[in-house]
């Protein structure tokens, strides 16, 4: 399911989603929980893209696993391995972004100040992460198709 779309193979055209999708995500969340004037502006931009992202980031995980196993089959290569194992690290990132970002809006939107403070923080911590691994996954699998 996760191996080809029209005979090409789909993890080098959804991993671009991800790449996206994720900073996206992290960079509007930001704005979300720290700039409170623009929240009734970005609400829907954060729930779309709280549901966006970890799609994106699962369909590429899926898809990178399918296409290491049609390229390699026994014998993975080292900076092909460093890729892979920042995949679910990068998945439960953005899914935790994601959760939060949408518990974020529903709790700016109920006036539960002490709640959304708290989401705030968490969003902003959990950006940052997320930031991290969709960073460090893609500079490991450009390095692992084009070299140092």
């Amino acid at each position: 399911m996760f191996d080809e779309i029209l005979g090409l193979p789909l993890h080098p055209l959804v991993v671009h989603g991800a790449v996206i999708f994720t900073p996206l995500l992290a960079v509007v969340s930001i704005a979300y929980a720290l700039i409170p004037r623009l929240r009734p502006r970005l609400d829907w931009a954060v729930v779309l893209l709280a549901l966006a992202a970890p799609v994106t980031v699962f369909v590429a995980k899926e898809s990178g696993e399918s296409f290491k196993t049609r390229l390699f089959r026994d014998q993975t290569p080292a900076p092909v391995a460093a890729h892979e194992a920042l995949a679910t690290p990068l998945l439960i990132a953005v899914i935790a972004l994601g959760v939060l970002a949408l518990l974020l809006v529903y709790a700016a939107n109920r006036s539960t100040r002490s709640s959304a403070m708290i989401l705030s923080a968490l969003t902003v911590v959990a950006a940052a992460v997320a930031g991290y691994y969709v960073f460090r996954a893609g500079h490991t699998g450009a390095t692992a198709v084009w070299g140092a």
